[in-house]
């Protein structure tokens, strides 16, 4: 895969999609950049996310709704596309607010399938699911053979997005793979995600949000290591698969704030709540098919990654005071 390639990144603003056009670029990829600029949250942080390669030759930006632009000419281009676009947040997802999960994970799937079947330059499609569609555990790890039940609004959007992407596959062989997240971490998270908001309230001393005991655990994935995912995902045994990628990083909440501490420092103040609607007990994914098919292992601890979480936060405090 050479500087001949051109691939298409969907939510390149966000926090996976600006590390991934990165890594493209990286490996010589010319990059198309596509994002909606969606108000889940500001959007100078996803501006910032796209400032350091908006002056690289090789990439181009085009703001453009998926639902509602016309996605052929864009879409003509690419041999390879990384669909990372959708409407985040389980928490957010319940109620009236469920209209912007639907068009944004499912009918903006299914417009970029519709308009890529039948293409003969595409050689894959990447799509971001989620380890929410899984739901809550009856046995763990959690294998891609693993009945999904989502536990939220929001994880039925992205297993019903899987299925999109599963059926355009066997009905019109568009090259799909869907890899299953498992809480990716590190620089450019969201501030609505944990760890920032973790990281931000413990550098501000102020008290952590903990819903319920803090005992549920999560398999936090690195953000480099789900970049290098996407980028395996491109080889010859990855078409019409599905993928957990995690981090091989399950530890519960309150391990997370005592690493968060000993990294800090000092003592971070928690203040229990109950716990909330969609949230699962716990996650854990099985790796073997990844590691088999793909050659996945992920690299970054949890410490050191959030170590680095730490530190790019801490910079931005840093420019900000200044």
């Amino acid at each position: 895969m050479t500087n001949e390639c051109t691939s298409l990144v969907t939510g390149a603003a966000g926090f996976i999609g600006s590390h991934l056009c990165e890594r493209l670029l990286q490996e010589g990829h010319r990059v198309i950049g596509v994002d909606a600029f969606t108000d889940y949250y500001p959007r100078a942080v996803k501006e910032a996310n796209l400032a350091g390669m908006r002056t690289q030759p090789g990439f181009r930006f085009v703001e453009m709704d998926l639902i509602r632009a016309d996605l052929a000419p864009v879409v003509g281009e690419a041999d390879f596309i990384f669909h990372q676009a959708g409407q985040p947040g389980v928490r957010a997802s319940w109620g009236k607010e469920f209209d912007l999960y639907l068009n944004h994970n499912i009918r903006a799937t299914q417009q970029l399938l519709e308009t890529v079947k039948g293409s003969a330059r595409l050689q894959r499609l990447v799509f971001a699911s989620s380890s929410s569609v899984y739901g809550q555990a009856e046995e763990l790890p959690l294998r891609e053979e693993s009945l999904p039940r989502p536990y939220s609004p929001y994880g039925v959007t992205k297993l019903a997005a899987e299925h999109l992407c599963s059926l355009y596959h066997a009905n019109h062989g568009v090259p799909t793979v869907a890899l299953r997240y498992f809480t990716v971490y590190g620089p450019r998270q969201r501030p609505d995600m944990g760890f920032h908001k973790f990281i931000q309230a413990a550098l501000e001393a102020r008290p952590i949000a903990v819903y319920g005991d803090g005992e549920q655990t999560r398999d936090f994935t690195y953000v480099a290591d789900a970049v290098q995912a996407n980028w395996l995902a491109l080889g010859p045994r990855a078409v019409g698969q599905t993928f957990n990628i995690g981090g091989g990083s399950r530890s519960s909440l309150n391990q997370v704030l005592s690493c968060l501490e000993e990294i800090l420092g000092k003592p971070i103040h928690r203040e229990r709540r109950p716990p909330q609607p969609g949230d699962v007990r716990h996650t854990w994914a099985d790796t073997a098919r990844a590691r088999s098919l793909l050659g996945f292992s992920p690299r970054v601890s949890l410490q050191e990654g959030l170590t680095r979480q730490v530190e790019w936060l801490g910079s931005l405090s840093g420019r900000a005071r200044s």
